[in-house]
Formats: structure tokens, sequence, C-alpha cells
């Protein structure tokens, strides 16, 4: 049975939705669950509880990472619930790891204690965004603010691995997040990101796209650098809810507002389901050697659940070992043009 460590003390609500994500997630799936941080708190909303024998278990630690903390701080923490969640994958004795915790601090101890993928510059963080044709994938949205155009075609590599194993797609259409669809528009990076994309024969490249478009599911995987991913996915986030609150006003300033709500009822609930960022678990930390998952600070026990799901997912479908495989083939491809370019260079 796969087994999967959740920093128990990790986000806005902790560690209540932690342990009841991890409740609903046991009860529904065939998973074990180590619940890492303070076992008294930890203990106190599980006593009402009955999970199944053997699913749920804790691991003691008395400190946390708080979300006002540095990078630097929080990797000095050598005891911290989300520090000792991700040692245990590296140690074998779990499989993936999740935290609704500080991010930055999530995604720098998962590169320092797990390591990177050979030949991986840099991670990524990934996320699944909804679209008019169902759903598309957003990266980078936070780990690297500055990136080359190299960064950015590894990005889309991994991207385009993730898309496939999660949707079971053969061919997902990848696109340049940019100012203009033409190749001469943006700026020096994302122009020549888009040369790099270009030559590429083994990805389904579709050019760029602009942030007008980006949620009419014209493309599946979007890629750009983290400052841009990061300042798309809080805006989407906004907007979805800024929707739904404007869409409650004008019903209730109705005359017939309330009889007009119960006829659209059951297309508001499917609406705010598809932008519920709960429904899609957490973040997936792409180049490392590990399932890392990254979850929302302002996560629901919903948002645990469905992020354990994606881990275990991921886990079964060999996610780190499909982008190795990726990267690697990528590498001696190059390898074999520069001996050649070499030779008719001789």
């Amino acid at each position: 049975m796969l087994k999967i460590a959740v920093d128990a003390m990790g986000g806005d609500f902790a560690p209540e939705v932690n342990v009841f994500g991890a409740l609903e997630a046991v009860a529904d799936q065939e998973v074990e669950v180590i619940l890492v941080g303070n076992e008294s708190k930890i203990k106190e909303f599980l006593k009402e509880k009955n999970p199944p024998k053997g699913s749920i278990s804790i691991l003691h630690t008395e400190d946390y990472i708080a979300m006002n903390e540095t990078v630097s701080s929080a990797i000095r923490k050598r005891n911290s619930s989300m520090r000792k969640a991700i040692e245990l994958v590296k140690e074998e004795k779990a499989h993936a790891v999740i935290s609704a915790g500080h991010s930055g601090a999530m995604m720098a101890l998962s590169f320092l204690l797990l390591g990177k993928i050979p030949n991986v510059d840099r991670p990524a963080i990934a996320t699944v965004m909804p679209s008019l044709k169902g759903h598309f994938i957003l990266l980078d949205v936070g780990a690297n603010v500055d990136c080359k155009a190299e960064h950015l075609f590894q990005f889309a590599l991994m991207g385009d691995a993730y898309y496939r194993a999660l949707f079971n797609s053969q061919s997902p259409k990848i696109a340049l997040l940019s100012i203009g669809e033409e190749d001469t528009k943006g700026n020096e990076v994302t122009r020549e990101a888009f040369r790099l994309l270009q030559s590429e024969k083994k990805l389904n490249f579709i050019g760029n796209i602009e942030g007008k478009d980006l949620f009419f599911g014209s493309a599946d995987v979007v890629v750009c650098d983290g400052f841009v991913g990061n300042i798309v996915l809080k805006v989407g986030e906004g907007l979805a809810e800024a929707l739904m609150k404007m869409l409650k006003l004008e019903i209730a300033n109705l005359v017939t507002g309330r009889v007009g709500y119960l006829m659209i009822k059951p297309a508001v609930k499917s609406f705010r389901k598809k932008i519920d960022y709960s429904e899609y678990g957490g973040a997936l930390l792409l180049g490392i050697n590990g399932t890392s998952i990254i979850c929302h600070g302002r996560s629901s026990a919903k948002a645990i659940k469905n992020a354990i799901k994606l881990a275990t997912e991921m886990v079964k479908k060999e996610i780190s070992k499909r982008i190795a495989q990726v990267i690697k083939s990528k590498e001696e491809s190059n390898e074999s043009q520069n001996s050649v370019n070499r030779l008719l260079c001789t």
C-alpha cells in the first residue's frame, strides 16, 4: 500500500484540515497517511474518528515552519514537520509528500533533500487550472522568478510528460505565454524559447498564447516563468471568487432573484466546483527525485484529500521516472547532434 506523508502543521487551518483531509482520503482510497507534526494536537482531531486500522500513523515533531518565515530560516529548522515529512520520502518510508505550508520552503527543502532529476536545470511548480474545454496545466507558478529560454524549454518537456500522465493524453498542445501570438512578440527570453520549442519535433507546440486566451482551452500546457505564472494563478483565483460574489449580488438585487436562483442553482453549483482550487488538490513540483505536492495555504480538508489522491496517481504513474526519461532522451539527442556538428567542422 502506498504511504503518503502529510505535513500536518502546514497551512492556515492546520492541523485540523490536514487531519480531516487524511481521514477522508483513507476512507475512499487504498492509501496509508503518515501525519507529521505535534502528536497531541493531531490526536485532538483524531479521537472522535475511527479510521481503518493501520491507515493513519503519526510521526511526532514539535517544530513547524510558519508562513511568515524566510526560506533560509525554514531550511535551518532540522525538526520541522515539513522537513521531517520530506525526509520520509528521502528515506523511502513514504512514497510522496504533501504540505499546505510555506510554499517557498516546501520547494527549497524538496530540492535540497530529494535532489533534482539528472540534467534538469530547475524544478518547476505545475498547477491544473480550469478552461472551457476542461483543464490545462500552467507552469511555472512560483519556483523560478527569473528564467532563461532553456529553462522554459525544459518546463515544456516536463509539462508535456505531466499532462500525458495525468490525463492519459497522447499529444497535448503546448503553448508559450507571451504578449502576442506572433513569434516576434515578447521579450528576448520568450522569443528564444519560441525558437527552441518550435524546433522540438517531439512536442506538439502550437505557438504563443495571450493571457486573454488562457481559459478558452486552446492549449493543454502553458509555459511561463514563475513570476508571471504566479500572478496568473492568483488573478485567476481572485477573479473566480469575485465572479461568484458578483453573481450572488446580482441575483439578490432582482425581484425574481430567489426563484431565478432555484432555476440556475445546479449550473451555479457545477460552475463553483469547476473553479474551486480544492478540486485539484495541489501543485506538483516537477523535476525532483520524488513526488512533492504544494497545496494552497487556505486548503480545506477536501483539498488535502484530493492532493493525496493526486500524489497516489503520480506515484503509480511514475511521473519522476517519465520526466527523467524525457530529459535524458533530449540530452542524448543534443549530444548526438553536437557530435555530428563536430565531424562536419573537421
